[in-house]
């Protein structure tokens, strides 16, 4: 019996649980812009940070959380909660709403959550418009994307967990300007970048998002690597790349053997399977996020001995 056939729960017995695009993609995209309307509200309540850092999520014991955010001396917080599968909105006043996670239209969520923010007395009001994605349907108006398979919802965030403790893990190693490991809910990616500490020339923009916001989050060098769920690839997969690209980069040696650089993508890419099934799951990964480090340091000329700690991870 196969893990994704297999009873309610028996995938959680494997850490690293088998995620196939094609067999929660109406969840993905649904849970993509719920997402994006909590993403929204951290955007709206909380003060800029460079390169955009104040609006991920960041992975928690049952789901994701926004931290806390603020509107005026009030301070909330949003959880997805991927085990009881309700998004919970809780303030510093102890008051508490939940809106549950199961099928229903993203317009339905996002009325249902702009209520709860409105009563906790949290002026909530957000540009509607996803970002990031083709269809870009205001959400108030999306009855077509209404899908919530709790399973496959659980597993994406199980994979989140393992993806972000091995991230950690290699973010440890590096003394240089690091970001956090966080989740963008634009791009629905886990992400953890590195910083030469040398600017960068300014960055032409990128699909279904402002001009301003590309160049704010690459103002420096970056070799920035991550996991997303695969929308356009067709797979879940492990990314790394840099910003601005070196000479030489795409030809660098990368390990495990499963990686290649993608041409269409202008990133190097390792198949999460060949993560998921290999004999040492957290070596194969961290070979991964090394090598491809170390394709943008060594061919971007960064300055290593000052950049990389003492203790740096065994290759």
């Amino acid at each position: 019996m196969s893990e994704m056939s297999g009873p309610h729960g028996r995938s959680k017995d494997k850490p690293w649980p088998d995620i196939p695009l094609d067999s929660w993609e109406d969840t993905y995209a649904t849970l993509h812009r719920w997402c994006q309307v909590i993403g929204k509200v951290r955007l709206k309540l909380s003060p800029m940070v460079n390169h955009w850092w104040q609006v991920p999520f960041y992975v928690t014991s049952r789901g994701l959380t926004t931290t806390p955010m603020f509107c005026g001396t009030q301070t909330s917080q949003a959880d997805f909660d991927f085990i009881s599968h309700e998004l919970q909105i809780s303030t510093i006043s102890g008051d508490r709403r939940t809106v549950a996670l199961r099928p229903r239209p993203v317009a339905d969520f996002h009325a249902e959550t702009m209520a709860a923010f409105k009563s906790l007395g949290i002026d909530a009001g957000i540009w509607t418009t996803p970002v990031e994605i083709i269809d870009r349907t205001p959400f108030e108006k999306d009855y077509a994307h209404a899908a919530y398979d709790p399973e496959c919802a659980n597993r994406f965030w199980r994979a989140l967990v393992q993806a972000d403790r091995v991230f950690k893990r290699f973010r440890s190693s590096f003394a240089g300007k690091a970001s956090p490991v966080h989740f963008f809910w634009g791009s629905f990616d886990l992400a953890v970048t590195r910083f030469s500490g040398r600017r960068a020339p300014e960055h032409p923009g990128a699909p279904n998002v402002a001009r301003f916001v590309a160049i704010e989050a690459y103002s420096h060098e970056v070799s920035s690597c991550g996991f997303w769920p695969g929308a356009g690839l067709g797979m879940p997969a492990f990314y790394s790349y840099s910003y601005a690209e070196p000479e030489g980069y795409r030809d660098y040696p990368v390990r495990p053997e499963e990686a290649h650089y993608n041409r269409e993508f202008g990133e190097f890419i390792l198949p999460y399977d060949a993560v998921r099934r290999a004999a040492d799951p957290d070596g194969t990964l961290l070979s991964f996020l090394q090598t491809t480090y170390e394709a943008a340091a060594e061919t971007g000329k960064w300055d290593r001995a000052g950049l990389e700690r003492a203790d740096q991870l065994q290759r």
